[in-house]
Parts: structure tokens; C-alpha cells; sequence
């Protein structure tokens, strides 16, 4: 088979070379999937300022924001400030075939969109809550925090759609209208605090890892520029998974790593899951926002903790 080919005006090459150490797959596998899923990948990314992970031959995995000067012209980019690097960056648009394509080539494994679309940067379409297991912990764990987190949206008034991480946890999605970033920043904490509320032994909101105490923690930080894995990107782990979306019905009886760059195209078929999956836009509700405005966030509180930690000797692990 040859190692080189084009596709789409993209130039493919090194096909036959392993993606990365424990892959169970080579570039040829990514370009192929990336290239089925095409349709998939775009509605989650459109529009969508656009972070890549990177894994090339000999050096360690990156994130790329910037879009490097040797992309093609074709690459729609879009100017965003960096608060952290004081310097606007270009990101990338991945819009059509071609350019997922190029980045395939480029060994971008892993794409993570922002919640907000180029038209409308203050305006997140979703309120996101990333679930991590403990360490060593099972998926059961993260499948029974999932579920409180359901009940907690469902008190709210609120519905929402779930993915596997494309590691060990899960993501949930609640499209939102109508609500700044700001909002939805403090609606995702108040969540967070409400689903830990209902069973504590089950879930944490600790950012600081010595203070989970073997539970699942409900990260609320995914909002404002953050970005997320999106549904259907390869993952750098063992087994190239892939972000999988899951009814709510079948969660416990799915094991992440059966959603690969192998099986995944076969499992979608030609339905878009995600798509599918995701109820209508809702409001946020005005108490989210009120009670969130009570809750420090997550990263604040652990600087506060880690300093009374620092002054009375101790260490603390953040996440």
C-alpha cells in the first residue's frame, strides 16, 4: 500500500508510521477516520475557534493554538487576545474536509473547539461539566456521578446530553441561549455544587486532588475561552479511543475504550449521535446564576487552600 497519497488537494504522507507509542494504529488509521467522520467532526467544530494536539515523531505531545505560517491559505483562521500571552492568536477554523484532512496529515490527534462560536464570544452554546474518575477508579464511579449530575439538571428545569472523555470520564453538554459567559460560568459551578449536594460519598467539587477522597470530581471550569475534546475526537491514549457520544440509558453498560478510530465509523453509520442526542437550546435559569455568584471558583478556592496549606507546611497536589 502506498505511503503517500492526496486527497482533497491534501497532500498525505508517511501513512504507514505508528501514531504514537501504544496506538494501536498508524497516521494512515487517523487520516482514514478523520476523513469517514468528516461530516460529524465539522458540526461540533464549525465556526469554533480551535486547539489541536499534536504527537510528531520523536518529541512529546503538544497543544497547538496558533496555526502554524506553512498551513495553506485555505485555512480559515480567526484573531482571539490571549490575556496569558498578551498577543492575539490565530486560531484555526476547521470548516470543511480539507482542512481536518491537513490536520490529520500534521498528526493532530486530538481537537478541542471553544464553547463559543467566531460571531458570538460571549455567548457560550453550552454549559459543560467534565467528570474525572479518582485515581484507579472505575467507570461505574463516573457513571454513578453522571447520574446525579442528570438529577441535578433535571431539578433545574435543564436537559443535557453525555459523551464518554475519550479517556476515563465523561463530559456532559447543556445547550444553553440567551446567557453570557459569565452566566454560564456561575451556573456550572452552582450544578457542580447542587449533583455533589445529593450524594457527597459519590462526588466531589474539590479542585484539589488530596481533598477527593476517592470520589468522582465535577470539574466546573470548562467555560469562558476553555476548551473541550470534542465529541468524536481521537484521544492521545493507549488505543486511540475516540469521545463517544452515549444515551443516557445505556451509560453503565459501555466501556470507554471500545470507542476507538477502528470502530467508531461503523458505529455511527450514517447518523450523527451527538447531534441527535442534544435537546433544543434552553435558558439558564436566574437561580443557577445567583447561587453560583456564592460559590468561589474552583481554581480561586484551591490558590486560597493551597496558601493556608503553604503556611502551614503542607503541599497540596492541584489537578
Amino acid at each position: 500500500m502506498a505511503t503517500s497519497e492526496t486527497r482533497d488537494g491534501v497532500a498525505l504522507t508517511n501513512l504507514d508510521e505508528p501514531l504514537f507509542d501504544g496506538a494501536d494504529a498508524v497516521k494512515r488509521d487517523l487520516v482514514d477516520y478523520v476523513d469517514a467522520m468528516h461530516h460529524e467532526l465539522v458540526a461540533t467544530l464549525e465556526e469554533r475557534p480551535l486547539s489541536v494536539i499534536r504527537s510528531l515523531r520523536g518529541q512529546r505531545p503538544f497543544m497547538q493554538k496558533n496555526l502554524p505560517k506553512y498551513a495553506p491559505e485555505w485555512i480559515t483562521t480567526t484573531p482571539v487576545w490571549s490575556s496569558a500571552s498578551k498577543r492575539e492568536i490565530a486560531y484555526p477554523l476547521a470548516n470543511d474536509r480539507r482542512t481536518l484532512l491537513w490536520f490529520a496529515n500534521q498528526r493532530a490527534l486530538e481537537f478541542h473547539p471553544t464553547l463559543f462560536r467566531v460571531d458570538a464570544p460571549d455567548a457560550p452554546t453550552h454549559l459543560v461539566l467534565d467528570l474525572d474518575p479518582p485515581e484507579g477508579g472505575d467507570f461505574a464511579a463516573v457513571v454513578a456521578a453522571a447520574m446525579l449530575v442528570r438529577q441535578a439538571l433535571a431539578d433545574a428545569g435543564l436537559r443535557g446530553a453525555v459523551k464518554t472523555s475519550g479517556s476515563k470520564g465523561v463530559h456532559v453538554f447543556v445547550p444553553v441561549t440567551g446567557a453570557t459567559t459569565s452566566d454560564v460560568a456561575l451556573a456550572t459551578r452552582a450544578l457542580a455544587v447542587r449533583a455533589e449536594a445529593i450524594d457527597p460519598g459519590v462526588a466531589t467539587t474539590a479542585f484539589i486532588k488530596a481533598d477527593r477522597e476517592g470520589k468522582v470530581f465535577l470539574d466546573s471550569t470548562r467555560a469562558g475561552g476553555a476548551s473541550v475534546a470534542a465529541a468524536y475526537s481521537p484521544r492521545l491514549r493507549p488505543g486511540t479511543p475516540v469521545s463517544f457520544p452515549v444515551g443516557w440509558a445505556d451509560l453503565a453498560d459501555v466501556s470507554p475504550a471500545e470507542f476507538t478510530v477502528h470502530t467508531v465509523p461503523n458505529l455511527v453509520g450514517d447518523n450523527d449521535r451527538w447531534a441527535e442526542a442534544m435537546p433544543a437550546p434552553q435558558p439558564v435559569p436566574p437561580d443557577l446564576v445567583e447561587q453560583g455568584r456564592t460559590i468561589p471558583a474552583a481554581r480561586a478556592q484551591a490558590l486560597h487552600e493551597g496558601l493556608r496549606r503553604h503556611h502551614r507546611g503542607e503541599r497540596p497536589d492541584p489537578s
